[in-house]
């Protein structure tokens, strides 16, 4: 049998409405903008991938600009002409020829894999080890700023059995409204649902202390990422004191902040998330760090479509603990897709087809109407 190699790779920036601006600490997104990435096999193969980031060089160090500028001139041009089954080479090829550039590394990754999966009839994740279910259990993030539209929109995620976790970003208004905003919430909801807040870094250590303690004593499940990630040893401080326990997002930029982070006791849960850590693989590296130190887990998402949040899930499906749940509700925000079927969720989860690759398909006509010219 010949050996199937890579042909080409192409970038599209697509721009996505959504359902309503989405708050965060220090940016409002008013859409998402997706990196979709199309890779060619000598078979007639094609895999695809996605990279997308949360209001662009407002949360990290990419940009849609830049992951498709740097998979045009540099990444991409290293992948033609590599073996497409060998996933492994290939990524070896790109860690030792590019620092960093995770988000546009997890793209490629996942365009291999699903690629792969398709050429051998299986989805990514038995390429990934094995599923152990079919199934995520994902939280929805409630983000007008006011508390009783957040209440009637979580009833009504009850209701229609959608979500029963919620995550509230704050931190971005002043401290004791954010805590008042969030326990009033809590209280509404009682026992029927579980409440978090991420915080995006916006904290200070001497309000962090206060505001942990008051949100732990108040019945709230997770407090992520309250201070700078360059304040390990406030983190340290912090997780040991906070009632309740303090997730790691911001601080894990790669494998090694994530052993970094173990080793030190700086955080209670690591956030995965295959676009900071350089693909499915990748995060699945973390995980195995975080659960040899008895750190607990949670599949967080950077907000991607349909093919980012497949590629997250496909890897979540394979851990033994996902004590925390998932985050992966980023096609629910969109009002438009570019896939012929959009993920499913239902009964609080996110139900992950067992069909080859990934499991998607992109509308060719929607993907052409919604690509930046």
């Amino acid at each position: 049998m010949s050996t199937v190699l890579i042909e080409g790779i192409q970038t599209l920036i697509v721009d996505l409405p959504t359902i309503r601006p989405h708050k965060l600490a220090m940016h409002t997104m008013q859409q998402q903008t997706l990196v979709i990435i199309r890779l060619r096999c000598s078979d007639g193969i094609e895999g695809i991938g996605e990279a997308t980031t949360i209001g662009g060089l407002a949360y990290g160090n990419e940009s849609p600009e830049s992951i498709k500028q740097n998979i045009d001139s540099h990444l991409g041009p290293l992948l033609v002409g590599q073996e497409a089954a060998n996933i492994n080479a290939a990524m070896l090829r790109l860690d030792k020829a590019a620092k960093g550039n995770t988000f546009a590394k997890s793209g490629l990754e996942s365009a291999l894999l699903d690629a792969q999966g398709k050429r051998l009839g299986l989805p990514v994740s038995e390429l990934l080890g094995g599923r152990v279910r079919d199934s995520l259990e994902v939280a929805w993030t409630l983000a007008s700023g006011n508390t009783a539209e957040d209440i009637e929109e979580a009833e009504r995620m009850l209701d229609i059995r959608r979500h029963r976790l919620f995550k509230l970003k704050i931190g971005a208004g002043e401290v004791d409204a954010d805590l008042k905003h969030v326990i009033a919430i809590k209280q509404a909801l009682g026992e029927r649902a579980g409440v978090r807040v991420d915080v995006n870094q916006a904290w200070d250590e001497s309000v962090a202390l206060r505001a942990c303690r008051i949100l732990g004593d108040n019945g709230i499940d997770l407090i992520e990422q309250p201070i700078s990630r360059i304040n390990r040893s406030g983190q340290i401080r912090l997780n040991g004191r906070s009632p309740a326990p303090i997730m790691a997002d911001e601080s894990i930029e790669s494998v090694e902040d994530a052993f970094s982070l173990a080793a030190d006791g700086a955080a209670s849960i690591f956030a995965l998330k295959i676009a900071k850590n350089g693909g499915p693989r990748a995060v699945l590296r973390t995980a195995q760090i975080a659960e040899a130190a008895g750190v607990a887990l949670y599949g967080g998402t950077m907000l991607e479509g349909a093919i980012g949040t497949l590629a997250s899930a496909h890897a979540f499906l394979t851990l033994n603990k996902l004590q925390w749940g998932t985050e992966l509700f980023g096609p629910l925000l969109l009002t438009e897709e570019i896939v012929t079927e959009a993920p499913v969720y239902r009964d609080f989860q996110l139900e992950v087809p067992r069909t080859p690759g990934l499991g998607l398909t992109l509308d060719e006509e929607r993907l052409a109407f919604f690509a930046r010219q």
